[in-house]
């Protein structure tokens, strides 16, 4: 056993040599590059200036990822040789060609994502209604006359709170594909606010809820944030959330005002 230790310690001496110069390896790279960035400018004006070309070459790329997103693809070359030309004093539009061509992009911009979007909804309609039913059909499963489906995974013994009560909670919010929105437990710590001033499935759902219980709600788009269209929650989703009811930060009050 001893000899075991010493050779666990010895290895781990020798990787933590490792790592110390592969970090120290990696700090000299990333001097050398600065040093050789520092003498590809003859002066700060050109230092500068290089950086705005940068900055501008950032910003197209990212206004091209976008386009692209959405199906339409322009060519950079092209793009870079508009600037060229421009720069030289050779443009091939006129002012008003080119604004009459970034007007008509517009409209393909907003055609094109206002397509994606519709048919982003549809498939969330549909895929919402397959989850729903699947849902409902696994044991112990309820519906309220709202459309509401939940299950209870465990059932606390505390009050349960009402419409206006602050509750205190954690919870994890997915979609039905399973890809997560929303997480109190990776941000290290509960959520706490009235119940009345979020989505509808939620001020009714955490009102079946005795304090200490754990309950999965899936709540339909209706009872969401319906034909909203985020980043994260597609319009028309079905949102799946895991709630643990942890605390009703107004029992207080109702205590003192009973006692008074």
């Amino acid at each position: 056993m001893k000899s075991v230790m010493k050779m666990s310690l010895l290895a781990a001496t020798v990787a933590f040599a490792v790592g110390c110069q592969q970090d120290d390896a990696k700090v000299e790279q990333t001097n050398q590059a600065a040093e050789q960035a520092e003498a590809a400018f003859a002066n700060d004006d050109d230092k500068a200036a290089y950086a705005i070309g940068a900055s501008l070459a950032q910003y197209l790329n990212a206004n091209l990822e976008q386009q692209a997103d959405i199906g339409l693809e322009l060519d950079k070359e092209v793009v870079l040789q508009g600037v060229q030309d421009v720069f030289q004093g050779e443009s091939k539009l006129t002012d008003e060609q080119a604004q009459a061509a970034l007007q008509s992009l517009d409209q393909r911009v907003t055609k094109l994502a206002q397509q994606q979007a519709k048919e982003k909804a549809e498939a969330a309609i549909s895929e919402g209604e397959k989850y729903r039913a699947d849902f409902a059909q696994q044991d112990g499963v309820k519906e309220t006359d709202s459309g509401l489906l939940y299950k209870v995974d465990s059932m606390g013994e505390g009050d349960k709170p009402a419409a206006e009560d602050t509750v205190v909670v954690h919870y994890k919010g997915t979609l039905t594909d399973g890809t997560q929105f929303d997480s109190s437990y990776d941000r290290g710590e509960p959520a706490t606010f009235p119940l009345n001033r979020v989505i509808p499935g939620w001020t009714e759902g955490v009102q079946l809820m005795p304090v200490g219980s754990k309950f999965t709600f899936v709540v339909p788009p209706e009872l969401a944030y319906g034909d909203q269209d985020t980043a994260s929650i597609p319009a028309n989703s079905t949102l799946v959330f895991d709630v643990e009811l942890l605390e009703i930060k107004d029992d207080t009050k109702k205590d003192a005002a009973s006692e008074g």
